[in-house]
């Protein structure tokens, strides 16, 4: 199948996003609170744009069946992860014109813009490939994260939103219909499928690497 390929050649980008500083400090508990409040407000941006991906995908798709499980994930895209960075934000400091004023970093524009030209400019295969790595290197992460947090973690509500079984359940639909798609796919679109899922899971890399370090852009 195309997610079991996906993933066992991507493995070491999924070993290098569990390892990296932000990831391993996020379990301790001892991560920064500036570099967390930098990733809730790149991720604020950055839902948007991934539930307007979903959203391509939806329009993309022929079956009733996959409209709707693309529009019903947008939609959670937006309540779940909002709800989370409402409690967060509130916890933090930070304000709705505060998000407004920071603009995407480079990393979390590159994401977006890559989600969103796939979305508009590639088939419905390639497209979902290039979402894969959101739903599924998160969940891993955050359950790989969960089993070591302590239950007085300050970032418990994010850690158990995303190791939690209604998010499991999600990811395993992702890879279902992606997998489906896969398989009415031809030799050259599946290539770029690989194509896309691997820079998806170089961007998640970049993205929480950004946030630890609270990259903006140098000039």
């Amino acid at each position: 199948m195309f997610s079991t390929d996906a993933w066992a050649r991507n493995a070491p980008l999924y070993e290098a996003a569990r390892t990296l500083p932000f990831n391993r400090e996020l379990a301790a508990g001892t991560l920064p609170m500036p570099a967390f409040r930098h990733y809730m407000i790149q991720d604020a941006h950055y839902l948007v744009a991934f539930a307007q991906a979903l959203a391509l995908a939806a329009a993309k798709s022929d079956g009733p069946d996959d409209v709707v499980q693309f529009t019903v994930a947008a939609t959670a895209a937006i309540a779940v992860e909002r709800g989370l960075h409402t409690d967060f934000f509130r916890r933090f400091g930070v304000s709705a014109d505060e998000v407004r004023a920071t603009p995407p970093t480079p990393a979390a524009h590159h994401y977006i813009c890559f989600l969103l030209a796939s979305g508009f400019r590639e088939p419905l295969a390639v497209h979902l490939a290039a979402m894969l790595p959101c739903f599924w290197m998160y969940r891993e992460i955050g359950l790989d994260i969960h089993s070591r947090a302590a239950a007085d973690n300050p970032y418990r509500a994010w850690i158990d939103t995303y190791a939690g079984q209604e998010f499991s359940e999600a990811v395993d639909a992702m890879i279902a219909v992606t997998d489906r798609v896969a398989a009415e796919a031809g030799a050259r679109e599946r290539s770029a499928m690989h194509a896309s899922f691997t820079r998806a899971a170089q961007l998640e890399w970049m993205f929480w690497d950004s946030a630890y370090c609270e990259a903006g852009w140098p000039v």
